[in-house]
């Protein structure tokens, strides 16, 4: 549900040429996270610096959909990739 949502806020955006960058969604850092959380039911899992000025994060639901999340200290976050049945390394000790 969440990935057909995603997939139509892109064929929402107007057509420009084929590249990685044209498949981010970017907002203002509080509204994106706000969204993961009220309207996917997200919460953050995990975090890790990026670089001085970027910060990674991955959110995940109950379900198993997953979101990585690109934070800039611009104050906005992108998302950069999504997908389903994460599972933590700290659920499934190797």
């Amino acid at each position: 549900m969440r990935l057909l949502l995603a997939l139509l806020l892109l064929l929402a955006t107007p057509a420009i040429p084929a590249s990685p960058i044209a498949e981010v969604i970017c907002q203002p850092t509080e509204k994106m996270q706000k969204k993961l959380a009220h309207q996917f039911g997200e919460t953050r899992r995990a975090r890790g610096t990026r670089g001085p000025e970027q910060i990674l994060e991955v959110w995940t639901d109950s379900r198993g959909d997953w979101t990585l999340v690109v934070t800039y200290a611009t104050g906005t976050s992108c998302i950069v990739a999504m997908g389903e049945n994460w599972q933590g390394l700290e659920d499934n000790p190797a």
